[in-house]
């Protein structure tokens, strides 16, 4: 057996590729909606090819295309605000805030899916709060507007990830492949599309001047947005729920040492403790799902 048939093996090398998206995203000297279009339509295109070489067909009905388009709306949203928080509070932080995903689709599940949610899930609720106040600061008022802009769009970043999660659940639900491809192709090329657009609307350009733009963009879409998210969902039915939420905890915890190791992020004792008060969070909502689509940030 390869090691790339072993999928634990992909299971965290998946969050650990996945983990480097705000590191290449904050290496990039271009506008936010430019950097989140390359991000698609580089791995959207990487996934199509695939798609052709292997013969697969997009025999999808009327209602899954149509989930796949309010999910690449969500998607494309949560690009938006993300690479945005990104450059007022630094990838670490935007990470651990888009992570905060799991007690929106908690909420989602209860309100919706008439899902009722462990005790674990509910202690991870104030778990959180407790974390992300001591992780953005106990005092909003004395933050700078940037700063506080930077978390609100973290946290409208998690919401529109829920979304997206609900949307590609349902369009999933009669699904006769285990691995996603398809489906994240075709999210992934409405995307771009959805940006193109809206990069037109706002006077952004897409044209990229640097090589070294171009490079932290092939790494971006092909490292963390194709080849990421694709060894996750292909381990996703293979690997026991501890591991999921290992693997769930294991990115944004990396994120944050990132920008640590490679930006110079100060952290305080207390933002420290936070942190990590924060991902045990994470981690005690996350377990119980299973086969929803995990965060490709």
């Amino acid at each position: 057996m390869t090691i790339l048939a072993n999928p634990r093996f992909r299971l965290f090398t998946g969050a650990t590729l996945i983990s480097f998206s705000p590191i290449f995203a904050n290496l990039v000297s271009v506008l936010p909606t430019t950097i989140g279009f390359y991000r698609v339509f580089i791995g959207g295109t990487a996934l199509a090819v695939f798609l052709v070489f292997t013969g697969r067909k997009l025999a999808f009905s009327r209602p899954v295309w149509l989930s796949l388009f309010a999910a690449a709306v969500f998607f494309a949203l949560d690009l938006w605000f993300w690479h945005r928080s990104i450059v007022y509070i630094g990838p670490g932080l935007a990470t651990l805030l888009a992570n905060m995903q799991v007690f929106f689709m908690m909420g989602a599940g209860i309100l919706f899916l008439g899902q009722r949610p462990t005790l674990r899930q509910l202690f991870a609720v104030p778990l959180a709060i407790v974390g992300l106040a001591m992780v953005v600061g106990l005092d909003w008022n004395n933050l700078s507007s940037d700063y506080q802009t930077g978390v609100v769009l973290g946290l409208l970043t998690a919401v529109s990830y829920a979304g997206y999660m609900l949307s590609m659940r349902r369009a999933r639900l009669d699904a006769v492949h285990a691995v996603p491809v398809r489906e994240v192709a075709v999210m992934s090329l409405l995307v771009a599309m959805m940006l193109a657009v809206t990069a037109i609307v706002e006077g952004e350009s897409l044209i990229i001047s640097t090589v070294s733009d171009i490079s932290w963009l092939v790494a971006y879409g092909l490292l963390c947005h194709a080849l990421g998210l694709m060894f996750i969902a292909s381990s996703l039915s293979k690997v026991r729920a501890t591991e999921i939420g290992i693997a769930l905890l294991l990115q944004p915890a990396l994120s944050f040492l990132w920008d640590i190791i490679f930006f110079d992020r100060p952290v305080s004792i207390v933002e420290g403790v936070g942190a990590v008060i924060a991902l045990l969070a994470i981690f005690l909502g996350s377990t119980r799902r299973l086969q929803q689509p995990q965060r490709v940030t």
